[in-house]
């Protein structure tokens, strides 16, 4: 069989999976109190429609998308909403948030739900808009505009290729979700209007390929991709090349490539809603690292409070050395354990002082691992340099907007210099910069 990947740059990164790739998802019962953010994704805000004082149900929605890029939001509880006010994220970021007490009821409210073979395009399209999902595996874009591309596409792409250290509630959803995540593709191609299907999976997860070839036998128009085991092969970029062959121009879309990719995850959230009528209160998260004394994978309730997440998997192990939101290489440091759980959070890591490194930003020895390593084929030492020193116009010109912020550079940097971080700030500095010329 043969492997398939992306040709520039990437690298070998550890995995350190085995603490919970297989281990079963698992329930964690609802708090007693859920925190739900009304900002869950990339774009606008919602707007509150509930109060102080109001009775909610399971699934009701709580926040309305009254802009283009936004998704509503839905109580994940049913109880009384106690208080609409600013709540801290994990980042520690203060957000407008819905606070529900639990009456431990559980009762639900459900959208209409029917048969995706049945249903137009256009329905499919409304179902997820009205669902609240969004993308679930990283930046959080509002499902719905992805699903209406301004571009015919011909392939909708799924990522299984979870190429992150630690986070393993992919490849469980996979194992054990298949059939769902290949009615919701099947949902998605529908209202797309592409032809083909193709789940791609790093070859690290066997069974989860053996079991997808499984489910898809009787569908001509779905295959699998067998990838390279490669850091970054689940960015959607690199899955495109790796996969398609093709590449998406620089400042494109992965329309641009006749193409669309989705999260496993988000995949079983489309075919859930449609089929079941259920909105996205729920997400499937990784608790791992060497300080957690049982990682797991956990079912969980938007608006949990990663502490609770934590205590369910036995607690920690001492003091870790470093809290993370997601993955090691691009998730942010968990800074308040109260933060809740949003519809894009795929891991809680606790890492010892063993696993963890910081960087030091000793001088640069000019050794250009870094650029080998760009699967951008960028030169991360300028601009990290140019970022830095707050010299934007320099680093636009080295294309800074194109980094996929995969931090690959920062992880091969033998004087462990804070490049991704720069960048990042580079990319802000430069978009404010553009911003204030506009205005005047």
């Amino acid at each position: 069989m043969i492997h398939k990947t992306f040709p520039r740059g990437g690298g070998e990164i550890p995995h350190r999976k085995e603490g919970s790739e297989r281990k079963a998802i698992q329930a964690v019962p609802a708090p007693s109190i859920v925190v739900i953010p009304l900002h869950q994704h990339i774009g606008a805000p919602c707007v509150p429609v509930v109060q102080a004082g109001d009775k909610v149900k399971i699934g009701q929605r709580i926040g309305e998308a009254k802009q283009f890029v936004c998704a509503p939001v839905h109580a994940s509880v049913s109880g009384e909403v106690i208080a609409v006010e600013e709540r801290p994220l994990l980042t520690g970021k203060k957000v407008l948030s819905v606070v529900i007490r639990n009456d431990g009821q559980d009762e639900l409210v459900k959208m209409e739900a029917g048969d995706p073979a049945k249903m137009s395009p256009q329905a499919i399209r409304q179902v997820v808009k009205d669902a609240g999902i969004v993308g679930m595996g990283g930046a959080g874009f509002p499902t719905h505009i992805k699903v209406t591309p301004p571009k015919p596409v011909e392939v909708i792409i799924i990522n299984g290729a979870e190429c992150e250290p630690y986070l393993t509630c992919d490849h469980r959803l996979l194992l054990e979700q298949a059939e769902e995540m290949v009615g919701g593709l099947l949902a998605i191609m529908k209202a797309t209007g592409a032809t083909q299907g193709v789940i791609g999976i790093e070859v690290n997860k066997p069974d989860a390929i053996e079991r997808v070839e499984e489910v898809i036998k009787e569908h001509k128009e779905l295959s699998v991709a067998a990838l390279k085991v490669k850091y970054p092969q689940g960015a959607e970029k690199q899955l495109i090349k790796a996969i398609l062959g093709t590449e998406v121009p620089s400042g494109g879309l992965p329309c641009d490539a006749c193409c669309c990719v989705f999260n496993v995850h988000t995949a079983i959230a489309v075919y859930d809603a449609l089929t079941s009528g259920k909105p996205s209160y729920e997400r499937v998260v990784t608790v791992s690292g060497g300080s957690v004394v049982d990682p797991r994978n956990l079912l969980v309730r938007i608006g949990t409070p990663i502490q609770t997440l934590l205590d369910f998997c036995g607690g920690l192990l001492g003091q870790p050395a470093a809290l993370v939101g997601g993955g090691p290489m691009t998730g942010p440091p968990v800074v308040d354990l109260l933060g809740p759980v949003v519809k894009n959070l795929s891991g809680v890591l606790a890492l010892s002082h063993e696993e963890a490194a910081f960087d030091e930003n000793r001088p640069c020895i000019r050794c250009a691992r870094c650029v080998d390593a760009c699967p951008m084929g960028l030169t991360p030492n300028l601009l990290g340099e140019y970022s830095d020193k707050g010299l934007y116009d320099k680093a636009d010109k080295l294309n800074v907007n194109d980094c996929i912020e995969c931090a690959l550079c920062s992880y091969v940097c033998p004087s462990k210099r804070a490049l991704v971080t720069w960048i990042i700030k580079g990319k802000a500095g430069l978009a404010a910069q553009r911003a204030k010329e506009k205005v005047s």
